[in-house]
Formats: C-alpha cells, sequence, structure tokens
C-alpha cells in the first residue's frame, strides 16, 4: 500500500542542520495496522507528515498503490490525518463534524447523511449525533475525530499520538476500539506513538525508530521477544543485559548460539540476526524469561536486593554475583516464591532460546 524509499529530511537551522530522517524506507501493506514507534525527536511524526503532504522531503520517494505521492498537494492525497488535538468545531454538533469533510468534497446530500449515520453507528455515537462537540468528554470528541477522518473513505488513516491526552482507562479503552475500527473498515492504518504497550497491542507490524533512522521492523511479539540491538532491547519493555562469551552459532539456520556466562555456565539462546564475531556479547534476557531456583542450581547465581510485590506479580531485584542487577518477573500463585527475603542468596535459571544475542 505505502512505500517509503530512502526519505531524508533535513530542517535548517542557523548554526547547524538538523536531520530528522535519514535514508528511510518502509513498506505498509494493505489492510495493516502499521505503528512508528520511538522516543521524543526520533523522526516518527516527520516520517506520518510526509505521508501526509505536511512536510516535503529533502530526497526520497514516496508511493501509494504505485501512485506519486510527493507530486500530489495534501488535499489532493488519498490519506486523513488525526491529530493529537482532534480540531473539532465546537459550534457544530457531532454530525455536522464528520459531515463536514464529505460537505468540502462536494457529494451529494442523500450520501452525506447515509455516510454519517454509518460513521456515527461505527464510532457508537448515534445517540449523540445532535451533542455539540464542545459537550462531549475527550474520548468521545476522539471519536468524532476518528469517524470523520474515516468518512471520505481514505485509503490510509494517518495517527498522530491520538491517545495521548486520554486517561489510562479510557486510553486502554481506545487501544481496543482502534483496531476494531482498522478491522471493521479495512483502511490502512499508520499510527504514530511513543507507547511500548499502546504498539505492542494493537499493531500487525512495528517499526522502532531512533534518531532518524529505523532499527527494526517486525510484528510485536517478534520485536519483544527477538529484539535486532540494544536500542530495540532497551526501549521495548523492560530487559536485562547480561554479558557473555559467543562460543557458537549452532547449526546453520537453527537459530542458536552456545555462550558462556560470568559464572563459567554455559548455556543456549537465541542467536543475533546478522553475523557476528565469537568473543564478548551482550544478552537480552526478559523479566519473565528467567525463574529463581536453589542457589547450586542456577546458570547464574545473586543475592536478592528487593522485591516488588505489584499484586499479580512479583518483581525479584538479584544483584548477581559480578555486580549486575538482574529483575526477575514472577506471576503470583499461593505459597510460590512467598518464603524469599532480601539477602537470600539464590540461583537464576534461563530456559533454552529465552536470551538474545544483541549485534551490538
Amino acid at each position: 500500500m505505502i512505500e517509503v524509499d530512502s526519505v531524508t529530511k533535513i530542517f535548517p537551522g542557523p548554526s547547524m542542520d538538523f536531520t530528522a530522517l535519514g535514508g528511510v524506507s518502509i513498506t505498509v501493506k494493505d489492510n495493516e495496522f502499521f505503528t512508528l514507534l520511538g522516543p521524543s525527536g526520533c523522526g516518527k511524526t516527520t516520517l506520518l507528515r510526509v505521508i501526509a503532504g505536511f512536510e516535503y522531503p529533502t530526497s526520497g520517494s514516496v508511493h501509494l498503490d504505485g501512485m506519486d505521492l510527493l507530486s500530489l498537494p495534501p488535499y489532493r492525497r488519498p490519506v486523513n490525518t488525526v491529530f493529537q488535538s482532534y480540531a473539532l468545531f465546537p459550534h457544530m454538533t457531532v454530525a455536522e463534524n464528520i459531515g463536514f469533510g464529505l460537505e468540502m468534497l462536494n457529494r451529494p446530500k442523500k450520501e452525506v447523511r447515509k455516510t454519517v449515520d454509518e460513521m456515527l453507528d461505527l464510532v457508537r455515537m448515534t445517540e449523540m449525533a445532535d451533542r455539540k462537540t464542545s459537550e462531549i468528554s475527550g474520548g468521545q470528541q476522539q471519536r468524532v475525530a476518528l469517524a470523520r477522518a474515516l468518512a471520505p473513505r481514505p485509503k490510509v488513516l494517518l495517527l498522530d499520538e491520538p491517545l495521548s491526552a486520554l486517561d489510562y482507562k479510557l486510553r486502554k479503552d481506545m487501544q481496543l476500539e482502534l483496531k476494531r475500527l482498522q478491522a471493521e473498515t479495512g483502511i490502512t492504518f499508520i499510527f504514530v506513538t511513543h507507547d511500548q504497550e499502546e504498539a505492542l497491542t494493537m499493531s500487525d507490524r512495528i517499526a522502532v525508530m531512533n534518531a532518524g533512522s529505523v532499527r527494526q521492523i517486525g510484528p510485536p511479539r517478534e520485536i519483544y521477544d527477538h529484539p535486532a540491538e540494544r536500542f530495540v532491547a532497551d526501549f521495548i519493555g523492560e530487559t536485562n543485559f547480561v554479558g557473555a562469551e559467543l562460543l557458537e552459532i549452532e547449526g546453520e539456520g537453527e537459530g542458536f548460539a552456545r555462550v558462556r556466562l560470568s559464572s563459567g555456565i554455559e548455556a543456549h539462546v537465541q542467536a543475533p540476526s546478522g553475523p557476528v564475531a565469537n568473543g564478548p556479547v551482550t544478552l537480552a534476557i526478559r523479566p519473565e524469561h528467567a525463574w529463581l531456583v536453589e542457589e547450586a542450581q542456577g546458570l547464574l547465581k545473586g543475592k536478592v536486593e528487593n522485591v516488588v510485590y505489584f499484586g499479580t506479580d512479583t518483581h525479584f531485584h538479584v544483584i548477581v554475583d559480578g555486580g549486575d542487577l538482574f529483575v526477575l518477573r514472577h506471576q503470583n500463585q499461593p505459597g510460590q516464591m512467598q518464603h524469599l527475603a532480601v539477602g537470600d542468596r539464590v540461583g537464576l535459571q534461563i530456559g533454552r532460546g529465552a536470551g538474545q544475542v544483541l549485534r551490538d
């Protein structure tokens, strides 16, 4: 659906230029929920604005279904955008806001009414059709903004952190609502966020960005379980970084590597996505992919520094012999691990393939 090829965007400055995008290339599939994820200033919103036509790239190309988007002004692109601020007309009703864009496109009145009714039903706002948008809640305003953007049936809907102004519970509800709307309409969504949980919850695929470049693209499970490099592992969720020595890649194409941990014990972990030389490497291990055992049985050994109870699970902070902090997450079950206290010596066990050798 969308082909972004080697797009660079440089903003001139008084003392030096700023490169917001440095040769970014992505492909977004038809009927896909695709998320641009990264910290503030990584270039994700700039890339969205290039696709929408609000920014023109310094170099590169953008195509939609083979059509050169850069040759078209924003209003002629089959793309709509939902911004952080919903930009609704407060003096208009919900129905009038939804139909406004269609009227500007000179659609017949009968078609406008029919489409508005469909959109109201889609976002579950039929009963509020005649309410002013200044008289409804933030979550309801967001639904109206979505309905207005979806009404002209764009090929692609761009969403620039549209949930950031909502409270936690409403934001969680709207994550599911957005995924439902995307599935029901069949429209390609490109979603921008810095919230890892949002990205993992809603996306078919995620592009993790940093400093104007794409660091990894893949489905949420692949991004989380098999980060390609340290930045991705560190940015997505909580991760333990463990030093080890890479001994060998086991079997061509099997995806496993044999490493020696600081304890001297060997372990089998996920191999890196690209070539890497034998020698010192860093492993990424998620807190839920390791568990506590008796000290003598552990691949790593250490001392419990802190125990943090979260209701559904408990986090154990262990200082591994050698000085590194390792966090484990255990789901709470009656009688399990309740005897452990700060200062206890423990062992850490890691399942085969639970660790990931990082490229950098």
